[in-house]
């Protein structure tokens, strides 16, 4: 029984210890995203469209191996240009990345992989668009709930802004277009490059 108690001490010194000596800090984070959607058929071309993105974040990172968590509450703009028409829906989206940091003094990059959710919080739900497969009217239908995997790389400057690229793999069917009198549906997903700055308080 000793020996079961001791074991068990010692794992949860192994993950309590590095989580009490871990670095814990909020910021704000904002960028620019330059998104668009590809569909299952090609029914049409979609162009990019920029939009921006803001909100609160928080890190925790473990001072000596540098793996840590962050996470945010991003106001997002995501969609695509169609035929001159900009189709493009704002959401409430939350990552999740686990992040690695390597831990020198003034730069300390780093790379980040996580999932995340979104909600259409605004923007029009559906389109009337002129030019769909075959050249035929057609509608595009926004959802309202998204969700993909986030892959970022970047630095952080002076202990307090942190600089990086990422790209949003869409997963889900944020967009669904039909032709007129046809209920078969093309389905197409969100793909954005988006570049940030966040800086910690």
């Amino acid at each position: 029984m000793m020996k079961k108690t001791k074991w068990l001490l010692c794992v949860l010194a192994f993950f309590i210890v590095p989580v009490a000596e871990a670095q814990i800090r909020f910021g704000v984070k904002g960028g620019m995203n330059i998104a668009t959607v590809k569909f299952n058929k090609e029914v049409a071309n979609p162009e990019n469209i920029t939009g921006f993105q803001v909100g609160p974040m928080f890190e925790i990172v473990e001072p000596i191996t540098g793996w840590g968590i962050d996470a945010a509450v991003l106001y997002t703009q995501k969609g695509f240009e169609w035929d001159d028409k900009r189709i493009r829906n704002d959401y409430l989206e939350v990552p999740v990345n686990l992040k690695w940091k390597i831990m020198t003094p003034v730069v300390k990059p780093f790379v980040a992989a996580g999932p995340y959710v979104g909600f259409r919080i605004a923007g029009k739900k559906a389109w009337e668009v002129d030019k769909l497969y075959n050249d035929v009217k057609g509608q595009i239908n926004a959802g309202n709930f998204s969700a993909g995997l986030n892959f970022s790389v970047g630095a952080e400057l002076l202990k307090c802004l942190q600089l990086s690229l990422n790209y949003g793999w869409g997963l889900t069917d944020n967009y669904k277009t039909f032709e007129a009198n046809n209920p078969k549906e093309y389905i197409g997903k969100t793909h954005t490059w988006s570049m940030s700055a966040a800086v910690f308080f």
